[in-house]
């Protein structure tokens, strides 16, 4: 019967497909008309390509050296026998890498086609506007679930060995783990650049076109939170998955539980697509509400559908039902406290920007206080979630427990096409405000395009705390698959089999402080790299305003292409060490002491990661927005000292949440794969393990 599911995958996914078609073709239908934001709509989209185009070059060239090193190495070294699994493993990881890059091309597309049609939709409304953004983000976010699926299922169907999907995600992951740190680093580097020179030191507005780095900022929104996060919840959404089938397959009833992921997997993906065609905003209605009630309406759907395939298909168990529906609700519970901390209609923001008019110092220290307050629900909602799936799968049987968890995870990627639908709302509806500007369409045109753009960052800022939410589960249900693959090679060698990781041990706690600093000095790494990109960026733009002629005045032209050259040739000569510093430890780690070393490396980098993740995501949205609410006039509006501070507070919460914080959820992935597919080498060769 996995064969029937298997089929229902490929057919819900190929429905996915052409339903992001059929949005894609119905945003391309709308024109632009104003000529200003039809020149500046292709700078961007130029912009964006270029980057890509040079990012995926260079990860080309990484993704052919990984080949080589599966092909001798993984998940055995040549000289020990067949590698019929090295070969398996290595075409799965191409393909991986291919799927998300893909995803993320095609997300660019849409997204610079539609931030020009969603300003002009302004002119004539909410509601037009919307739709057009909404869509537009959609297309990705069908993209990315179906291509996931899709591609899950074909390695399976092709391979019959769920030991190779660990090959695909590790090509998701590792093109993810570098596609978000470098557009991260892209974006960043634009925006605080644009954001110290335009706001604080000339008083001008944010998408004012006589800045030489707006431009570059633009394109960063696409290439960082349209490709970059697009990759980085594909790689989520194929890691739950792949270790759910990986523990799945070691149980006694290994069928009907691989059954019950993809069934959940292509049930979620057929709840987002009525959820997406269900979203609407009236013509004066609430944007944030548009977005979060569609949320919801998938969820309902997702539950009823599972609960009817559990009630009536046989061999499914309400008790994985229940775990999985714990890992949603808690998702959507992470989510909403997200929200409470980061959106400027609660008090949280409020308190920030009010503290921002005693100078930035307190802009700093509110921001990185509650930023910390944020963390706990987050954590102790993911370990609820966790300890409950636990204890409801552990009377199935041995090892049902772990694989609960995993669908915990599951569940709460389930409906992640719509959540990737409204992250991806988000840079369209920025950059459409911006050309609204720029385009000069008027202040009521700039004011819808406001209303957007705030309602996009609430539900980005809240996209995030989920997505932090199911990566934290994934990597736990991804330490049971390292478990499950160490223990088949000790097996094989004769040696003890793990049966947990104590931390009084000498060897896992060494594994443990190590794998707790690697999140630290990996965005230590990122934002350093932000940091320099930004003040070479900044040289140029004061270049270009003492230089040309008439710039100040508006009655020149800026070189933006300088600035986009700055951002993209520096986001590429970052973005390889500080990843290829994650996999390298990992492997030091399990060479010098063993699997029972890399257990704890595990252990301390999850929660270290998901820690800084939540921190950094959380503090830096919070910045963000207590920035807007004193631009929308309090605490002393646009030009104040409290707006100065807060801008120098949104400038260092920039690389946070957008570059590091949401980061460290791929590199946690990656560092627990690398431990998967190495296992077998780990149980072989250390030297003190």
């Amino acid at each position: 019967m996995l064969n029937i599911f298997l089929t229902l995958s490929f057919l819900v996914s190929v429905i996915a497909f052409l339903f992001a078609l059929y949005l894609y073709l119905w945003v391309r239908k709308h024109k632009v008309e104003n000529k200003e934001i039809e020149r500046i709509s292709l700078l961007i989209k130029k912009g964006a390509d270029t980057f890509i185009k040079r990012e995926y070059k260079l990860l080309a060239a990484f993704e052919l050296a990984v080949f080589i090193l599966i092909l001798i190495f993984f998940p055995q070294p040549v000289w020990k026998g067949s590698i019929s699994g090295n070969v398996l493993t290595a075409f799965a990881y191409i393909l991986g890498s291919i799927f998300s890059a893909l995803a993320g091309k095609i997300g660019i597309l849409v997204a610079t086609l539609s931030n020009g049609r969603c300003a002009e939709g302004a002119k004539k409304g909410l509601k037009d506007a919307f739709l057009i953004g909404f869509r537009g983000g959609a297309v990705m976010g069908l993209l990315v679930v179906g291509c996931c699926l899709f591609g899950v299922a074909l390695v399976l169907l092709l391979t019959n060995d769920t030991g190779v999907l660990l090959g695909f995600s590790f090509g998701a992951s590792s093109l993810a783990l570098f596609a978000k740190a470098g557009g991260g680093i892209f974006t960043k580097s634009a925006d605080v650049a644009a954001d110290l020179t335009g706001k604080v030191e000339l008083g001008i507005a944010e998408d004012d076109p006589r800045n030489p780095a707006v431009i570059a900022d633009n394109v960063g929104d696409n290439v960082g939170d349209v490709a970059g996060m697009g990759a980085d919840l594909f790689d989520s959404n194929v890691a739950a998955m792949t270790s759910a089938l990986v523990i799945a397959s070691s149980l006694s009833g290994s069928v009907a539980a691989m059954e019950m992921v993809f069934c959940y997997a292509l049930l979620g993906l057929l709840a987002s697509i009525l959820g997406i065609a269900a979203a609407r905003v009236g013509k004066d209605g609430n944007p944030t509400r548009a977005l979060n009630s569609s949320t919801y309406v998938t969820t309902a759907i997702f539950l009823i559908l599972t609960a009817a395939a559990t009630y009536f298909v046989e061999g499914f168990s309400w008790n994985i039902w229940l775990s999985s529906a714990t890992g949603l609700i808690v998702g959507l519970i992470i989510g909403l406290t997200t929200d409470y901390f980061t959106d400027d209609t609660k008090p949280v923001v409020r308190k920030v920007a009010h503290a921002s008019a005693s100078g930035a110092a307190f802009t700093i220290l509110s921001g990185t206080s509650y930023g910390f307050v944020s963390c706990l629900p987050a954590m102790a909602g993911i370990a609820v979630s966790s300890l409950i799936s636990y204890q409801l799968c552990a009377p199935l049987g041995e090892g049902y427990a772990i694989f609960g968890i995993a669908m915990a995870a599951v569940g709460m990627l389930s409906i992640v096409g719509m959540i990737i639908s409204n992250d991806a709302y988000g840079p369209i509806v920025d950059n459409a405000r911006g050309l609204a500007e720029m385009g000069g369409l008027g202040e009521e045109t700039i004011r819808i395009a406001d209303e957007l753009d705030s309602a996009g960052n609430t539900v980005k800022a809240v996209t995030k705390g989920f997505s932090i939410g199911a990566a934290g589960l994934t990597v736990i249900s991804l330490l049971g698959a390292f478990m499950s693959e160490t223990n088949a090679a000790l097996a094989e060698a004769g040696k003890p089999l793990i049966t947990g990781f104590d931390i009084m041990n000498p060897t896992v706690f060494f594994g443990l402080l190590v794998g707790a600093a690697i999140p630290a000095l990996f965005s230590a790494m990122l934002i350093l790299g932000v940091d320099k990109n930004a003040q070479r960026m900044v040289e140029e733009i004061h270049r270009q305003f003492s230089t040309i002629p008439g710039l100040k005045e508006g009655n020149a032209q800026p070189e933006y292409s300088q600035c986009i050259d700055i951002a993209a040739k520096g986001a590429l000569k970052e973005l390889i060490p500080a990843g290829l510093m994650t996999i390298i430890t990992t492997l030091l780690v399990g060479f010098i002491a063993g699997p029972l070393a890399i257990g704890g490396f595990l252990v301390g980098n999850i929660v270290s990661g998901l820690l800084l993740a939540l921190f950094m995501s959380n503090a830096g949205g919070l910045w963000d927005n207590s920035k807007k609410y004193i631009e929308s006039g309090n605490e002393g509006g646009k030009g104040s000292d409290a707006h100065k501070a807060a801008v120098i507070g949104d400038t260092v919460g920039d690389p946070y949440k957008d570059t590091a914080g949401p980061s460290i959820n791929t590199q946690i992935t990656v560092v627990s794969l690398v431990a998967s597919l190495a296992s077998a080498l780990f149980a072989s060769f250390s030297l003190f393990g």
